[in-house]
């Protein structure tokens, strides 16, 4: 595999940026599966590569892993700050096929706050996603934000994510998104994970609830875990063997 640190402009953000970015060193890059590995809320675009063995799952499937970085920005379109949410689901694939040829299939994972970001780019644009993974998600995300009430730095900080109300609207709450996504054709695949002693785990289970009765095609795994990275490092080879198949060898 091929691994690289990428610092580049986006017209969007209107400021340079970064990703980390493993490319198959076999086969044709236009025809690899593409993962968008999204980060959490206290890391960079380089905690999956420092803290997983994500380039030894990608080795073992045969994909391609783009790790962005968004800073704090919950996946969001800030109202006040940057539109990341717009750069995450619509500049950084155009940017990634120009540069790297990459237009496979497309799948968007991620942890936390990137696994809230992972479910929120599928339920908005479920056509250009042909699987999504998402582990200890901020699953409710209105009850996060109204959280954050008593930490003011935090409250601070959302307030210029969601509005001084702190009131994230329906298209940044993953129970609406799904209701109106429900029943459509071009839907993904789920696959969804989440630790048993994780604080997130209730509005997980919420949220998994939520999904099968709207009929989604949703795999929810539970297991014993905590939010920590020995759990996410299992869930993503774990979510590699559900969407990619049989490993090829080491």
């Amino acid at each position: 595999m091929a691994f690289l640190r990428c610092d580049f402009s986006s017209k969007t953000l209107q400021m340079a940026t970064s990703a980390q970015i493993i490319l198959p060193d076999e086969g044709n890059l236009a025809e690899a599966p593409v993962v968008y590995l999204l980060h959490g809320l206290s890391d960079n675009c380089t905690g999956w590569q420092r803290y997983t063995a994500v380039e030894r799952y990608a080795r073992q499937y045969g994909v391609a892993v783009v790790m962005p970085e968004v800073q704090r920005s919950f996946y969001t379109d800030m109202r006040q700050g940057l539109p990341y949410f717009t750069y995450i689901s619509s500049e950084l694939p155009q940017i990634c096929a120009r540069m790297f040829g990459l237009r496979g299939k497309t799948y968007v994972m991620g942890l936390s706050m990137g696994g809230y970001g992972a479910l929120k780019c599928a339920l908005r644009s479920p056509a250009r996603y042909a699987g999504v993974a998402a582990f200890s998600s901020v699953a409710d995300l209105a009850e996060y934000v109204q959280s954050s009430k008593d930490n003011s730095a935090l409250e601070h900080e959302f307030a210029a994510l969601f509005g001084s109300d702190l009131q994230p609207n329906e298209q940044e709450d993953l129970f609406s998104l799904a209701e109106k996504c429900a029943g459509r054709s071009d839907l993904p695949p789920f696959f969804l994970t989440c630790g048993e002693q994780d604080a997130l785990a209730e509005m997980n289970k919420r949220l998994e609830a939520h999904l099968n009765r709207l009929g989604y095609l949703l795999r929810f795994e539970w297991a014993p875990g905590a939010h920590d990275w020995a759990f996410w490092d299992s869930s993503v080879q774990k979510a590699f063997h559900y969407f990619f198949g049989i490993k090829k060898e080491p």
